[in-house]
């Protein structure tokens, strides 16, 4: 769960007058962290990385990002921006970094931004991944920390049933934990499987999701695959307005992000306002958190 640290940090307003942005693009593998937001005393992403930049660049740093994942799960595609009063050598900046942080957490791309991008309130859609093997082994030793082992084969066709019911604008409230003054009304924009022999690849995006509602998604359709629950049942799961005790979160180490859509640099100012007006209503919430 966000830290009030982390809270207060991402609801920092544009850069300030003066200030250069930097926008951050970001890989790592989760298992050894305590998720994405900084926490006094444990060790998570943006704590690593602020601490990395700081020494670096010699000034405090504090990042805004897309979206905080869980304890566990892991981004291919993360994005973060920080504001710093002196332009950086991009490249040069990337090399340093690459020689401090370690090996669990590269920055992958680092370029300026204009004054209106921020990481979280630009963002128009996030996309996910998440990872099974249907192998009567298990998970190859190499994917071991990414991919999750089914005890069993599955129905595919069956779960992209159940996945097709999901799509659209709908309250997910039955796939979400609560959260005070959240919102769980969210636009599932894609939800597909592909298999590649025992592989197994849910391709999940959306305009934003709530609190651990990409695993609950994947759990409810897994039980559909298993034959423990028909797609039918999956559908109704939308007229629900709390969350389902019937419905599974999947392990956290299948669920990777992948990547995050903005707009034009000329649309900027007019999603960061668009996303700024959903979250001075008091019933929504930011809806970064995907995992």
């Amino acid at each position: 769960m966000d830290s009030p640290e982390a809270a207060a940090a991402d609801a920092r307003p544009e850069s300030d007058l003066g200030s250069v942005r930097v926008r951050l693009d970001i890989s790592y593998d989760g298992t050894d962290f305590i998720g994405w937001a900084r926490q006094p005393g444990l060790r998570t992403v943006q704590g690593v990385l602020e601490e990395a930049l700081s020494k670096v660049l010699r000034e405090p740093i504090q990042l805004t990002v897309a979206g905080r994942t869980d304890a566990g799960v892991h981004a291919e595609g993360q994005v973060a921006h920080f504001d710093t009063g002196a332009e950086p050598d991009a490249a040069k900046l990337l090399h340093r970094m690459a020689r401090f942080l370690p090996k669990d957490v590269r920055i992958t791309d680092i370029r300026l931004a204009p004054p209106e991008f921020d990481a979280r309130f630009s963002a128009i859609r996030r996309h996910y991944v998440y990872r099974l093997t249907t192998a009567p082994y298990g998970a190859e030793p190499l994917q071991a920390r990414s991919v999750v082992a089914c005890r069993h084969d599955v129905d595919l066709e069956a779960m992209r049933a159940a996945s097709q019911k999901l799509l659209g604008l709908h309250n997910f409230a039955a796939f979400c934990r609560r959260r005070d003054g959240a919102t769980t009304v969210r636009e599932l924009q894609r939800f597909d499987w592909a298999r590649d022999g025992d592989l197994l690849t849910a391709h999940v995006s959306a305009d934003a999701f709530c609190w651990s509602m990409v695993r609950s998604l994947v759990g409810a359709v897994l039980a559909v695959g298993e034959g423990r629950r028909t797609p039918d049942w999956v559908g109704g799961l939308l007229n629900e307005t709390e969350r389902s005790s019937s419905v599974t979160v999947a392990p956290a180490h299948g669920l990777s992000l992948i990547g995050v859509d903005y707009p034009d640099n000329s649309d900027l100012a007019a999603r960061n306002a668009q996303t700024r007006e959903m979250r001075s209503v008091p019933t929504v919430d930011d809806g970064c958190c995907g995992s």
